[in-house]
């Protein structure tokens, strides 16, 4: 699944493991790399988590999609939540099961659960990037994301990202970019 979106994206594929301590890595780094011989035009590289963690602060501009396990993967795009600004603006997928699942990247968020003050924007995105990739609704994805990137332009803005707008404030400022 990971060689497939990298394909659709910019072709680069960023295997993250811990291969030099963790003999599950090494697996994972096998396997990653005989899968890579299959997408040639896909360039795979492998990094080590810790590695990994420094340089998406650092470049982040240098990472397109990355692949690795689950407990990886929630370090590292809780460090990528920062960089967006906020927990509440990334979505997640996880691709490549039998069913697919999507929803932001913070999770169900209970502590903040009617109260208002979520940030919606993860969980809208995440409908965007359903749209897409199980429902294969181009368009509609497109449009969903664009409503969101008026809204974040325009404002209102939730509390996490230094404003007082509430949940329904702010899905209310997207809605009516979709109308």
């Amino acid at each position: 699944m990971a060689f497939a979106l990298a394909r659709q994206r910019r072709r680069r594929l960023t295997s993250v493991d811990k291969a030099n301590v963790l003999e599950t890595s090494q697996l994972w780094r096998r396997v990653m790399t005989r899968l890579g011989q299959e997408y040639p035009d896909v360039e795979l590289r492998h990094m080590y988590v810790d590695t990994c963690a420094m340089q998406l602060i650092l470049r982040p501009c240098d990472f397109d999609v990355i692949a690795t396990g689950n407990l990886f993967g929630d370090i590292l795009s809780d460090e990528a939540g920062a960089l967006a600004g906020s927990l509440g603006m990334l979505p997640s997928a996880s691709l490549g099961g039998r069913v697919d699942l999507y929803e932001p990247v913070h999770g169900s968020a209970p502590d903040i659960a009617g109260q208002g003050r979520a940030n919606p924007v993860g969980a809208m995105l995440s409908a965007a990037l359903l749209l897409r990739h199980s429902l294969q609704q181009e368009q509609a994805a497109a449009e969903v994301e664009a409503a969101v990137r008026g809204a974040l332009e325009a404002g209102p803005r939730t509390r996490d990202l230094g404003g007082e707008a509430t949940t329904s404030e702010f899905t209310a400022a997207v809605v009516r970019r979709l109308s």
